[in-house]
């Protein structure tokens, strides 16, 4: 029999007595430290920045999960540390050390309430709660190629713009008929449609139609207008049914393809990545079941001295961390991370109940963004946290990719290049390295305009990215030169599938005013384990190509052609 999961108020609530079953100990420790103070001032700056993180913890947990008096009784006491630390040595505040005994004795008498009461029976009653909507908003691209239904009642238009579509990589099915077109939906959906508003022959309008679709299936099919009509009407009838775009007949092909990908990936493709350092379990978990609600991924690690390796392997988009931590407080960690040139960027927050001012300055000094105070309001935390990782992602995307077409730029892809031959090494996997270049482009520049050469660049880095894999990597390495590379594919595919792609890139119709032309690409292919050194490898995919170009351009050479079999 399958065990229900548990629901996110239970793990919640689990938290809390795992908590709870720790107070005792905790409470133990901090009598100890007390005694040692007492009893040895000389030791009473580091006894005291202890005690002091211990209250400091208790009361920020303790908010959490809504222990709100032994938080209260843990505030003060971390208050009346503070002044300890403050003074000179050998300096104590008033009262010592009976005011602190008295807290320390309010405290037990907490805790005792709470180890002892029905906890585990009553664990729901009185959680923190939340619901949280997922402010990510995950949504990938379609993974293979999309799935295009044309609706339109002109076949004569409508066949040339489905060819050059399916160039792009699309499968496109083209419906005459509105019931046909209807029937076909409920049976498999499709990634996009693009539609005709006005059928001559049939009462149902297109958007009617739309509107239909989504009454009986509950979902919205992302759709785009192409029509004859240009008047307010029909347009309107577009946008209330939800159409992200409106084509005028007869369409370029080019424009059509831009926003049918704008209308399938207009949302970041993955989710967030945070890492969370906290050397409290129970809170760090709670507060990645906070952000894990909201779609993100969350690494936790409870070791400061781990943060680097942490960053490595896990690339996060943002760090979120407690500032008092035994070993190694935040701020030393921030200053640690912010040595690395790689991620002087990185955003990094504080978790914490700390509300000096002065400390909090000096946190902003070593770079540290802002910070959350304990207890969280999660939608808060998540929209605090999900605006700064959104804003890391903009700023690596801007200096990784080239702004025209959105590929990896020639020093990013240099160095995946790197990466994925260490990968292939270390898995013993096939890569293959793949250069493109343009054929006689500078003539497409001198005769067409440099706006039509944006148009074939921008048209073959869309080929590419509907035609190849997630895994595979696509660079833009110069003007009209582009870089792949093909992870763990047999040379005879990689030879097949760059052929097909250099066939159909050839049968694109571009738009010049009245004119119309074509362009071709030529290609090089290099194969590790042929070569095993990045600078080899794309050496040899360069000299494959420039042999292609020999050869008459508009054809693929691979470096050792002996070792393929198509």
């Amino acid at each position: 029999m399958s065990m229900n999961k548990p629901s996110l108020q239970e793990k919640i609530a689990r938290l809390r007595v795992s908590f709870v079953e720790q107070l005792p100990k905790r409470l133990e420790d901090a009598y100890k430290h007390l005694n040692l103070l007492k009893s040895d001032t000389e030791m009473n700056r580091v006894v005291a920045i202890e005690l002091h993180r211990a209250f400091h913890s208790l009361k920020g947990t303790g908010k959490s999960f809504g222990f709100i008096d032994l938080a209260n009784i843990a505030d003060k006491a971390e208050t009346y540390m503070q002044q300890f630390i403050d003074l000179p040595d050998y300096c104590t505040p008033s009262g010592w050390p009976e005011v602190l005994v008295d807290l320390m004795h309010q405290m037990a008498a907490q805790v005792q309430i709470l180890v002892y009461a029905d906890l585990k029976q009553n664990v729901l009653l009185d959680s923190p709660y939340f619901n949280l909507e997922d402010v990510t908003d995950v949504q990938s691209c379609p993974s293979g190629n999309p799935l295009i239904y044309i609706c339109d009642d002109e076949p004569d238009q409508v066949d040339h713009l489905a060819y050059q579509l399916s160039c792009f990589g699309y499968r496109i099915k083209h419906f005459t008929d509105i019931n046909a077109f209807h029937q076909a939906v409920l049976k498999k959906r499709p990634d996009a449609v693009v539609m005709d508003v006005f059928f001559p022959h049939s009462r149902t309008a297109g958007t009617d139609e739309l509107a239909s679709l989504k009454a009986i299936t509950g979902q919205h099919l992302p759709s785009i207008v192409l029509s004859g009509r240009d008047d307010f009407e029909a347009r309107l009838s577009a946008v209330r049914a939800g159409c992200s775009a409106y084509f005028l007949k007869p369409a370029k092909p080019l424009d059509l393809a831009a926003a049918l990908d704008d209308l399938m990936c207009d949302k970041q493709d993955e989710p967030f990545r945070i890492l969370l350092v906290d050397d409290e379990r129970e809170v760090a978990e709670y507060h990645s079941l906070i952000l894990e609600e909201a779609g993100m991924v969350v690494y936790q690690t409870n070791k400061p001295a781990m943060i680097l390796e942490a960053l490595r392997s896990f690339n996060p988009d943002l760090v979120l961390a407690d500032m008092y931590m035994p070993v190694c407080d935040g701020v030393e960690m921030a200053s640690i991370i912010r040595q690395v040139s790689e991620y002087v960027g990185l955003p990094i927050m504080f978790l914490s109940s700390e509300t000096n001012r002065k400390k909090q300055f000096t946190a902003m000094q070593v770079g540290v963004e802002g910070f959350i105070t304990k207890p969280v309001i999660p939608e808060e935390l998540v929209a605090s946290v999900a605006l700064r990782a959104e804003r890391m992602r903009t700023l690596r995307s801007l200096m990784a990719k080239d702004s025209l077409t959105g590929l990896y730029n020639h020093t990013t892809t240099t160095e995946m290049m790197t990466a994925a031959l260490v990968h292939a090494m270390r898995q013993q996997e096939d890569l293959a390295v793949v250069m493109i270049d343009l054929d006689k482009f500078k003539t497409v520049n001198d005769t067409y305009g440099h706006m039509a050469g944006d148009q074939v660049i921008v048209a073959i880095a869309r080929l590419l990215k509907n035609r190849l894999r997630a895994t595979d990597v696509i660079g833009r390495y110069g003007g009209e030169e582009f870089a792949l590379l093909l992870k763990d594919i047999r040379p005879e595919k990689a030879l097949r599938l760059v052929n097909e792609l250099r066939e159909d890139f050839s049968k694109i119709i571009f738009n010049a005013g009245n004119a119309k032309f074509k362009v071709t690409f030529s290609a090089g292919i290099s194969l590790y384990p042929d070569y095993n050194r990045p600078e080899d490898l794309r050496m040899a995919a360069d000299a494959a190509l420039y042999k292609a170009k020999e050869l008459g351009r508009n054809q693929v050479v691979v470096s050792d052609v002996s070792k393929v079999h198509e």
